[in-house]
């Protein structure tokens, strides 16, 4: 007698472990920039360069890069006609952080947020950096449970099954996307003489399984601040959406699969190259997506769930093994407006130029009608003024926001992961110094229920109890028990179930208390 197993590969959570750190420090602005008389707009971006891993303890290794954009003070060195100027920098961090049960063999994933990144000016030549970065550990790890799905016995054995829905870890891995453009800026824009800031942000971004490929769409709104050539060295501004496509190889895909993949925007390249006629108006950049991926596969699997003997006696061992199932899959948007006002009152706003935003999930919850998702995003609107001094400034504001994704079914124990998108921003200037926001925010996500099921393990075959079986009469007349199946009669009697049947004249296994059942003894 042998069981006929698989192995499903069911992902887990080994272990995770978060930690926050707070990064501050005096930055001196390079010679090669002027000095400055304001800060206008900044970024930071969380680089983690190495993580090495101990019994235990995990050590984070990266850095803060930061992006500064101000005004230049008048007639400071090398300011030229231009009163706009950057800096970048970065803070290096190295932490040590406790996770109970990490092994040197394991590998953790490792993300981060930004909690809070503040830039002041304490001279002409210096800046304070301050922030709060949170980041997050997670080991996970393949779990492949052996599960006994069919039996093969040359010997009169009775076994039935039972069909399980799962959705099962199919594809893991890492990947990175990379996208390349170019663009032209337009004929009534100068040429480039020197890129001042940039910023490439990938919008809209899906994914979709195919047959041994992941297919990915979206766009990249690139906005680029520049000092046009000639002798005024104009500042323009210029912004456009590219639409994208491509794929990856993945081996093993198939279409219909479930996609759960999330993914960082690193390494943003910007280049300025000459057009056909040799002059400096065309951007090129290439901005790379570091992918997480999971792939699930749904699907079902009869496994083997009771074996009893006929001639022998047949038990089995049975252990407990964790599953996961889909329960619902969903998406939605909701609008999202504020007002805001320049802390500078004298300020007379003649143009928006560009608008940066952050979108941060501060909490989610399982509720009786979906999930409720809680956050805010953070935007920074960079304006021009009508005046020459103090041209350029920022807004800072900050929307929250609370949505209920629509997830039937789900409560706490659910596993829920959940992406935001942010869409359709317009900055309207209302005043001389207000504007109102408006945007869409973009939800989806996936809902999942684990659990566990006794699955068999084992056969465990000996010789049967002679005196019990020489106990059972040859022929009997049954009657079923409140919630008895013709499975737990055959297996009290060593008759298999077919033989019930057909003694009975039953043409399906359905039987109700109170039925009266014929056995007649097998051996």
């Amino acid at each position: 007698m042998e069981l006929i197993k698989r192995n499903i590969h069911m992902d887990c959570v080994k272990c995770k472990a978060q930690t926050q750190m707070t990064l501050e420090d005096d930055v001196i602005i390079s010679d090669s920039r002027p000095d400055a008389a304001k800060l206008i707009m900044d970024r930071g971006n969380v680089i983690i360069e190495e993580l090495k891993i101990t019994d235990d303890h995990v050590n984070v290794k990266g850095k803060l890069a930061f992006n500064v954009l101000y005004l230049a003070e008048k007639g400071s060195q090398d300011a030229g006609r231009s009163d706009v100027a950057n800096m970048e920098g970065s803070i290096p961090f190295d932490e040590m952080v406790f996770m109970e049960g990490i092994k040197s063999t394991d590998t953790v994933n490792a993300s981060w947020d930004l909690e809070d990144l503040s830039i002041n000016l304490i001279n002409s030549r210096k800046m304070s950096v301050q922030s709060m970065i949170s980041i997050y550990l997670v080991c996970e790890e393949i779990c492949d449970e052996e599960t006994a799905v069919d039996l093969y016995s040359q010997e009169p054995v009775e076994f039935r099954k039972k069909t399980l829905n799962i959705a099962a870890m199919s594809i893991k891995k890492k990947d990175i996307f990379r996208v390349k453009e170019e663009v032209e800026v337009p004929g009534s824009f100068p040429n480039i003489f020197a890129m001042i800031w940039s910023e490439i942000i990938p919008e809209a971004v899906e994914f979709k399984v195919l047959e041994d490929k992941i297919a990915i769409q979206g766009e990249l709104r690139g906005f680029f601040l520049y000092r046009g050539e000639g002798e005024e060295e104009e500042i323009c501004h210029y912004e456009t959406t590219l639409p994208f496509a491509g794929s990856l190889d993945c081996p093993g895909a198939r279409e219909g699969m479930i996609p759960e993949i999330s993914f960082t925007a690193e390494n943003r390249d910007v280049e300025i190259r000459p057009d056909f006629d040799g002059e400096e108006r065309v951007i090129t950049f290439e901005q790379c997506l570091d992918l997480d991926i999971c792939i699930y596969a749904e699907e079902e699997i009869d496994i083997l769930s009771d074996v009893y003997g006929v001639v022998k006696e047949v038990s089995v061992v049975e252990k407990n093994a964790e599953f996961r199932r889909m329960i619902a899959r969903s998406s939605g948007k909701t609008k999202l407006a504020g007002h805001f006002t320049c802390e500078d009152e004298k300020v007379v706003l003649h143009k928006i130029l560009h608008t940066a935003s952050k979108l941060q999930i501060t909490g989610k919850k399982a509720v009786e009608s979906g999930i409720e998702i809680s956050g805010v995003v953070n935007l920074q609107v960079l304006y021009e003024c009508s005046t020459e001094e103090n041209r350029y400034g920022m807004i800072k504001g900050t929307l929250p926001f609370e949505y209920v994704l629509e997830a039937e079914g789900i409560d706490e124990s659910c596993i829920y992961p959940v992406q935001a998108f942010l869409d359709q921003m317009t900055v309207t200037i209302i005043d001389n110094g207000e504007v109102d926001v408006k945007c869409v925010l973009y939800f989806r996500g996936n809902v999942y229920r684990s659990w566990q099921e006794r699955i068999v393990e084992q056969i465990v075959v000996s010789e049967p109890d002679m005196e019990k079986m020489a106990a059972l009469p040859g022929i009997a007349i049954y009657m079923v028990r409140e919630g008895e199946s013709l499975w737990d009669i055959g297996k009290r009697y060593y008759v298999p179930v077919s033989v019930i049947k057909k003694c009975n004249d039953l043409t399906s296994d359905e039987v109700k208390a109170g039925d009266k059942i014929l056995i007649v003894k097998n051996v």
